[in-house]
């Protein structure tokens, strides 16, 4: 499966960082790769293109503030989450969008 994901927490520096790093290795230990764009205090980072976009089969929002973009994913399966479930339950996350998904 092909991941991508925004996350951004309310002070743009811890949760965002550590929320795009479990989803990361839970999603590559799982087989599927993702890439993961950071919205935050120091502005966006790692933008997603509108390649990868087209191509995921899934948006992850793990977002605790309004984010900028999200006309982007119009179209696309989106599941919105607190960043605080990517970072206590990353691998559950992606096993109920398998689920879900039927991936």
């Amino acid at each position: 499966m092909k991941i991508v994901s925004v996350c951004a927490c309310t002070s743009g520096i811890a949760y965002t960082y550590i929320a795009k790093e479990k989803l990361i290795r839970a999603a590559e230990s799982m087989g599927h790769t993702i890439k993961v764009e950071t919205q935050g205090t120091i502005g966006t980072e790692d933008e997603l293109t509108a390649e990868e976009i087209k191509e995921a089969d899934v948006v992850i929002l793990a977002i605790d503030i309004a984010i900028t973009g999200t006309e982007r994913f119009e179209g696309k399966p989106t599941i919105k989450v607190p960043t605080n479930v990517c970072v206590k339950a990353p691998k559950k996350l992606i096993e109920k969008i398998e689920n879900e998904l039927g991936k």
